[in-house]
């Protein structure tokens, strides 16, 4: 079993949690624990847009919860219309499913039966419940403050290997059709987790001037490669859909299409070490010179024998392959720009880190 930063942090802010409230001797800690994990967040970003969230809707909660109790009792229908009231208007004001449950939590706290006070009372509870919002926000910010960098990295870097590796497999006639069918549903899957976790790289902060800028490039760089690595994905769903049409075409023809696509797997894992610095740097136009003489050499193939091809979706095949060459030549132009300005190799390291760790 694996646990987290976001696991360790929790159980972290949950026990800071219920000792201030302990230390305040406020009753009923339990809710300051309760409110910790709704108030965890794994972003600083989203932590602080959290926090603010947070006070606002459990100041609405606090404030329906009084006047309800003031004026119409504790009756459980009471209870139910007031909760009611205020998740309408948390909605209205666009906030968080979490949050709501906090501010519900805060309504049915202070308008629970006591026998104290009842202003005394719905103070402490409120106090109560955002202890542990305060706490949960504390520890996001100082314990592991999350770095996503190096994560968005690896799952571009895994993802887009694995989907080289089936565009291999199927320009040697390698790959189970129905095995492949399943595999391009779970890349699928995985490209839309891969696309979370670059908004989670995204709204990470930076505070220096030259970082914001580096960030920026960077947050082009990774775009564009989740972009390549979606049009690879394109051409290998391509790929298995044309099977049997493939297996069809003249041998030259066929020949040309597999050439292009090995010299276009082998650009796109040639770009994934260059921007890590574990590969050499080999000018740009060497491999756009070579890319555009076989996309000449497939273009004047497909009318050959003066006839188009008899299935037209190998159009769209090449499209997609075309596509795909013309997303990795401006990933490699990218790259080069970034290099010329930044020199970054922190990345370098943590990959080289882990990757020590692992071995």
């Amino acid at each position: 079993m694996k646990l987290g930063a976001r696991i360790f942090k929790t159980g972290i802010a949950v026990a800071l949690a219920l000792f201030l409230a302990a230390l305040f001797h406020f009753p009923s800690p339990v809710f300051a624990g309760i409110s910790a994990v709704f108030a965890m967040q794994p972003t600083i970003y989203r932590s602080y847009l959290s926090l603010i969230e947070q006070v606002q809707a459990n100041v609405i909660g606090a404030l329906f919860a009084i006047a309800a109790v003031l004026i119409l009792g504790r009756d459980p229908l009471v209870v139910g219309l007031t909760l009611m009231v205020v998740i309408a208007l948390c909605l209205k004001m666009r906030l968080e499913s979490s949050t709501i449950s906090v501010a519900l939590v805060t309504v049915i706290v202070i308008m629970e039966y006591t026998d104290r006070q009842f202003i005394e009372f719905a103070a402490i509870r409120f106090l109560t419940i955002m202890f542990g919002i305060f706490a949960a926000f504390v520890v996001n910010l100082i314990f592991l403050p999350p770095k996503y960098e190096k994560k968005l990295y690896e799952k571009i870097r895994d993802e887009t290997e694995a989907i080289l590796k089936w565009i291999r497999l199927c320009q040697q006639q390698a790959a189970d059709h129905h095995h492949l069918k399943d595999e391009i549903e779970t890349l699928h899957e995985e490209m839309t987790k891969l696309e979370h976790l670059y908004l989670m790289y995204k709204e990470e902060r930076t505070y220096f001037r030259r970082q914001r800028f580096q960030k920026s490039r960077k947050l082009v760089l990774y775009r564009q490669m989740i972009a390549s690595a979606d049009r690879a994905l394109s051409v290998l769903k391509w790929l298995h859909r044309l099977e049997n049409e493939l297996g069809r075409l003249s041998d030259p023809f066929r020949h040309a299409i597999c050439l292009h696509l090995g010299s276009l797997v082998g650009y796109h894992e040639q770009m994934l070490l260059k921007f890590v610095h574990q590969a050499k740097p080999l000018p740009h136009h060497m491999w756009a010179e070579g890319i555009d003489r076989e996309r000449g050499q497939l273009a004047s193939m497909i009318y050959a024998d003066g006839q188009p091809p008899s299935d037209y979706r190998l159009f769209s095949l090449l499209g997609a392959i075309i596509d795909y060459g013309d997303r990795l030549e401006h990933l490699d132009k990218l790259i080069d720009s970034f290099h010329h300005y930044h020199y970054d190799d922190e990345l370098a390291k943590q990959l080289e880190k882990s990757a020590g760790g692992r071995s």
